[in-house]
C-alpha cells in the first residue's frame, strides 16, 4: 500500500509540474491574446483543481475503507486472545482446584 501511495505522490507532483510548466510555455508561446491565454490558464487550472478534488475524495474513502477493516481485523484478534486467555486461566483454575482437592484428601500434590 506504501508504494502505491508513493507512485500516486509521484505522479501527482509530476502532473502538478507539468501543468505549471504548460501554462508558462503558453503564456510565451501564446498565438492568442492575452485575455483569452489568461482564460485558458483558469480552465486549465480549474480542471486541475477538480482532477486533484476527485483524487482526494477517492484516496480519503479508500482510507476510510481500509481504516474500517483494520478496526474489524483488531476485533477478531482482541477477541481470540481474550478466548485463548480464557481457555488458559480456566486450565489453571481446574488444576489449582485438582491440587486442593489432592491436599484435602491427603494426597501428595500433582506437581508435574
Amino acid at each position: 500500500m506504501d508504494n502505491r501511495d508513493n507512485d500516486f505522490g509521484a505522479f501527482l507532483a509530476g502532473f502538478v509540474i507539468g501543468a505549471l510548466v504548460g501554462a508558462a510555455t503558453a503564456l510565451i508561446l501564446a498565438p492568442q491574446s492575452g485575455p483569452a491565454t489568461r482564460q485558458q490558464i483558469v480552465d486549465m487550472s480549474s480542471d486541475l483543481r477538480h482532477t486533484a478534488d476527485t483524487q482526494a475524495r477517492e484516496y480519503r474513502d479508500k482510507a476510510g475503507a481500509i481504516i474500517a477493516d483494520t478496526r474489524d481485523r483488531a476485533q477478531q484478534l482482541t477477541e481470540q486472545v481474550q478466548d485463548q486467555v480464557r481457555i488458559v486461566l480456566d486450565a489453571g483454575k481446574d488444576q489449582v482446584e485438582q491440587a486442593a482437592e489432592n491436599l484435602n484428601n491427603g494426597a501428595a500434590p500433582d506437581l508435574g
